[in-house]
C-alpha cells in the first residue's frame, strides 16, 4: 500500500507538471509559482529520487522560470523532516539501543535532504557528533521510485530533449542515488579527502567515526558552521576568503586529482568560526578523465576567443551536437554573455548583468535543442560545475578568472 500510495502521488505531481509544460509550449502562461509550491509540498514529504531530481533542477537557476526555481530551491533548505519515530527505527537497526552509545540524540534534525537527515548527538564522554541517518525503507522503495521518476522525466520531451538524452540523465541520477545509499563509501571519501587536503588551512572536512558507523548511519565529528546559503549578508572579507577557497579547491580537485564533489547545493558547505570553508557531504564524488577536461577547456578557449566555428567544433567533439545547421548566432551570444567574467583582473560573480544575459539566452537554448544536446557523459559534470558557479554567485566572489584559466588552457593544449 505504501509503495502504491507513493506511486499515485508521484504520478499526480507528474501530471500537474506536464500540464504546465504543455501550456507553456502552446504559448500560454503557466503558473510556475503554484506548480513549484505543489512540488515542494509533495516531494518534501515523499523524499527519495523525485525530490533529488527537483533539487538538481533547482541548481539550473539560469534555465528554469524564476518562480519555479525559487520554490524548488526551498527543497535544499526547508524540506520537512521525517518523523522522529521513523528515524529512531533506523538508529535501532544500527545500534540496537542507541542509549548504549549516546547520552542524547536531538530529535529535531538540523539538516534534511532527499535520502536522509542529520541529527546532533552526544556521546557518554561528552563529545558532540553528528549522525547522518538514512530514511527507513528507502532502499526497498528506491527502484520503484526510480521507475516512476523515469516516467516523469519523459515530460522533458516537451522541452525538445530527445529520449536518448533523457535516458542518459536518468541513468546518471539513478547511479548517483544508488551510490548515496552507500554510507561506507562516503566514510571512505571523507577519510580520503581529509588526508588529501590536510595541508590546506582554508578547508575543513569532518572526520568520520567508523566505530559509530553502521547500516544506514554515518557518524562524524561535529564541525559547527554557518551554512553558505546564510552568508550573503556576511562581511565582504569573509565572503571573498570563502569564494577563493572554493575556487582553489575545485581547481585542485579537477586538474590535480581528477575528481569532483558532485553535490554542490549550498547546504553542503559552510564557514566555520575561523572563516574556513567546511565541506560536509561527500556522498557523491565523480571521476573526471583528463580527456574530458581538455575537451571542455578547448570549448572555453573557443568561447573566450569569440569564435563560433571553433565553438561548434568543440561542442561536436564533446558529443553535444546533432542534426544540421550549427547555431552560430547562439554561440556568439553565449560568448558575449560569459565574456565579462573572463576580463583581466578580478570580476564580480554577483554581477546581475551576467545572470540576466544567461537567463535571456535560455529560451534560445531550448529552441535550439534539435541541434544542441547535453553530452550524455558530461551531464553530471556540467550540472555540478553549474551548481558550484551559483555558490560563487551567492558569495559575491570576485575572482581573476582570466589569470586562473590561463595555465589550464595551456595544459589542455599540450
Amino acid at each position: 500500500m505504501r509503495e502504491r500510495g507513493r506511486r499515485r502521488r508521484l504520478l499526480g505531481l507528474g501530471s500537474r507538471t506536464g500540464g504546465a509544460l504543455l501550456k507553456h509550449r502552446l504559448g500560454g502562461q503557466a503558473d510556475w509559482r503554484a506548480l513549484g509550491e505543489a512540488l515542494f509540498e509533495g516531494l518534501s514529504e515523499l523524499k527519495g529520487p523525485a525530490m533529488k531530481l527537483a533539487q538538481i533542477m533547482a541548481q539550473w537557476d539560469d534555465l528554469l522560470p524564476a518562480d519555479l526555481a525559487d520554490e524548488l530551491a526551498r527543497l535544499q533548505r526547508q524540506a520537512e523532516p521525517m518523523p522522529w519515530d521513523d528515524i529512531r527505527r533506523t538508529l535501532e537497526d544500527c545500534y540496537g539501543d542507541p542509549a548504549t552509545y549516546f547520552a542524547s540524540i536531538e530529535q529535531r534534525p538540523f539538516a534534511s535532504a532527499s535520502m536522509g537527515q542529520v541529527h546532533r548527538a552526544s556521546t557518554h564522554d561528552g563529545e558532540t557528533v553528528v549522525l547522518k541517518v538514512q530514511y527507513p525503507g528507502l532502499a526497498e522503495v528506491l527502484e520503484d521510485d526510480l521507475r516512476q521518476v523515469h516516467r516523469l522525466m519523459r515530460l522533458g520531451r516537451w522541452l525538445r530533449m530527445p529520449q536518448a538524452r533523457l535516458d542518459a540523465l536518468f541513468e546518471e541520477l539513478a547511479a548517483s542515488l544508488r551510490g548515496e545509499l552507500d554510507y561506507r563509501a562516503e566514510a571512505e571519501a571523507l577519510a580520503r579527502y581529509r588526508a588529501r587536503y590536510a595541508q590546506r588551512d582554508d578547508l575543513v572536512i569532518p572526520e568520520p567515526l567508523p566505530a559509530l558507523c553502521g547500516p544506514g548511519v554515518l557518524a562524524m565529528r561535529h564541525v559547527p558552521g554557518t551554512p553558505l546559503r546564510e552568508l550573503e549578508g556576511a562581511d565582504d572579507a569573509t565572503r571573498q576568503r570563502l569564494g577563493t577557497a572554493l575556487a582553489d579547491w575545485l581547481t585542485e580537485e579537477l586538474f590535480t586529482h581528477g575528481e569532483l564533489h558532485a553535490d554542490p547545493h549550498a547546504g553542503n558547505f559552510a564557514a566555520d568560526a575561523e572563516g574556513r570553508l567546511v565541506i560536509y557531504d561527500l556522498g557523491a564524488v565523480i571521476e573526471v578523465p583528463a580527456s574530458r577536461l581538455k575537451a571542455m577547456m578547448r570549448l572555453l578557449e573557443a568561447t573566450l576567443a569569440g569564435d563560433p566555428m571553433a565553438m561548434d567544433e568543440a561542442v561536436t567533439t564533446l558529443g553535444g551536437r546533432q542534426g544540421q545547421g550549427a547555431p552560430l548566432a547562439l554561440y556568439r551570444e553565449s560568448a558575449d554573455a560569459v565574456a565579462p567574467l573572463f576580463q583581466p583582473g578580478p570580476q564580480d560573480f554577483g554581477d546581475v548583468r551576467v545572470h540576466r544575459r544567461l537567463r535571456e539566452l535560455s529560451p534560445k537554448v531550448w529552441a535550439a535543442m534539435d541541434r544542441l544536446q547535453p553530452p550524455a557523459d558530461t551531464l553530471l559534470l556540467s550540472r555540478t560545475l553549474n551548481g558550484h558557479y551559483w555558490n560563487l554567485v551567492r558569495l559575491g566572489a570576485r575572482l581573476d578568472m582570466a589569470a586562473r584559466v590561463r595555465p589550464l588552457l595551456a595544459w589542455a593544449s599540450r
